[in-house]
């Protein structure tokens, strides 16, 4: 069968499919083969000892440092095919860096001496004004994306509340957001993309112009190709939006207070239609036992969603902060501290010393009474300030009549579809710069099971874009896809990128089918 796939490869790509495999160059970094190709095809490049190299390579997760052979700087995409035909020659693994924020710093290769091609220098943004479609270079971040789609005749996207993250990663691997509810994931609305295949070859794809590798790179991009251009289609941006915030706190008095008033919360969301999909929230806590909630919903009326929160937040005995924001103004509030505009490539400043995991659960799967027990007496336990800092962050995005659940499973590889609650579990240290105690991995991993063992049948599962380093190859496979969908990636995997040229730890094709 394999030998058929890799055949039709070579009549759908041509006959120059390339096969990678690890360096046996040690760590050489700055090989005389990879500089001299580099430099004979024209591609900006930095190397060890590159005054811009150390600034280049600076992860966001400090944890996670990793030095490449050879970083290119392309500016067209030819410049990509080239990087790409080199790093093959070579023998170099192959990873894109758009935003960097990497929690696992594969964009940095995810391991010492891969190529990193750095798309910083593909920062386009424009809104076709008769399709209103927009075409977004790989390089560029959420928060430039807002303002810029929305100077562009009061455009927006789905996306997540940080201004700083690329849209590459972040839309290539789900990307969920506060108006991901009405409108979706940043994925799906990805309408075609330019990409750069393993054998150097460009194309553009769409649904039903090389059908597969879309539907790979839509959910498992960084296994399949580098993107240079995204289009992806926009909506009318609302008019305004009732932003709500409240505090919590005064129910962790007990973990049996904080789950009835949880447990109130959830039978709300799954049960009442006045909370349309306009709305959504998310729920933050902390090692210092902040609690609070913070949400909105988009062209809505100040008093009906008075009306919604009495009975959302009955549990919490609280009334709720609302303010009526514009657009711009929502997305300000929701990205705080942080301004929305964010500088591109490594002049973008934001660094951690972090470890990370995610749960997923399930429409038809609420959170237990007693996973939520567990949950709330595991923070309630872990206040000594010798503990660690951490946070965790309780979003919804599912519920009924979520338009994530709409796209049919196999309309793209991400296949989490059913997710009600998203839930990040977040440990760094006290100044967030190194050294990491392990006993801050254990912190998370302690939370993390603390739900997962009280609620053994709750078919949970983990968000990509929040991806667990410490995951081997298959429980990632299975965590973030799942067997079926994994499989047809392996299938495309095989066709198109036969010597695992695009690698990091978690690759499509590290593990074999599930």
């Amino acid at each position: 069968m394999y030998v058929l796939l890799h055949l039709y490869a070579a009549f759908l790509f041509g006959d120059s499919l390339v096969h990678a495999s690890p360096s046996p160059h040690g760590k050489d970094w700055a090989r005389a083969d990879i500089v001299t190709c580099i430099k004979g095809k024209g591609v900006p490049y930095s190397i060890k000892g590159s005054t811009d190299f150390a600034a280049l390579i600076k992860p966001a997760n400090l944890r996670l440092a990793y030095t490449p052979a050879v970083v290119t700087i392309p500016t067209t995409p030819d410049q990509v095919t080239a990087s790409v035909q080199c790093a093959a020659a070579a023998n170099l693994k192959v990873q894109a860096k758009g935003g960097g924020h990497s929690y696992a710093s594969y964009s940095l290769g995810g391991k010492d001496g891969s190529m990193v091609i750095d798309m910083q220098k593909f920062g386009t943004i424009t809104v076709d004004q008769s399709t209103f479609v927009a075409k977004i270079g790989a390089g560029q971040r959420l928060g430039n994306i807002a303002t810029a789609l929305y100077s562009q005749g009061k455009r927006a996207l789905p996306h997540g509340t940080c201004a700083g993250v690329g849209i590459a990663g972040h839309s290539l691997h789900g990307g969920y957001g506060y108006s991901s509810r009405k409108w979706g994931l940043t994925l799906d609305h990805i309408v075609a993309l330019d990409v750069v295949l393993a054998n150097g070859t460009q194309i553009h794809t769409t649904s039903t112009s090389y059908p597969d590798i879309f539907y790979a790179m839509r959910g498992a991009g960084d296994s399949f190709g580098v993107a240079t251009y995204f289009y992806l289609s926009t909506v009318a941006a609302p008019t305004t939006v009732q932003y709500f915030t409240s505090d919590l706190s005064a129910s962790l008095s007990t973990a049996s207070k904080a789950t009835t008033a949880f447990r109130s919360l959830q039978n709300y969301v799954l049960t009442n239609t006045a909370l349309t999909s306009d709305y959504t929230f998310g729920m933050y806590i902390d090692s210092d036992l902040t609690y609070n909630i913070q949400g909105w919903c988009m062209d809505c009326t100040l008093t009906s969603v008075k009306s919604t929160l009495s009975g959302l937040l009955s549990g919490y005995k609280t009334t709720p902060k609302i303010q009526t924001l514009s657009w711009i103004d929502a997305l300000t509030a929701i990205s705080a501290p942080d301004a929305l505009s964010q500088p591109l490539g490594s002049s973008y400043n934001y660094h951690d010393t972090f470890y990370a995991k995610s749960l997923t659960s399930r429409n038809s799967i609420p959170l237990s009474t007693a996973a939520m027990t567990a949950y709330f007496q595991y923070i309630l336990n872990k206040q000594s300030p010798n503990t660690g800092a951490f946070f965790s962050i309780i979003n919804l995005y599912g519920g009924p009549n979520s338009a994530i659940n709409i796209p049919s499973a196999d309309s793209s590889s991400f296949s989490d579809r059913d997710a009600l609650w998203v839930i990040q579990n977040y440990g760094y240290t006290g100044n967030n710069l190194p050294p990491f105690a392990n006993s801050i991995k254990t912190l998370v991993d302690g939370l993390q099971s603390a739900v997962t063992s009280a609620q053994p049948d709750g078919n949970f599962r983990g968000y990509l874009n929040y991806v667990d380093p410490a995951l081997n190859a298959q429980t990632a496979a299975l965590q973030y896809y799942g067997a079926a969908t994994y499989d047809k990636l392996l299938g495309i995997k095989t066709r198109v990128d036969p010597g695992l040229l695009f690698w990091n730890p978690q690759a499509i094709g590290i593990s074999p089918a599930l």
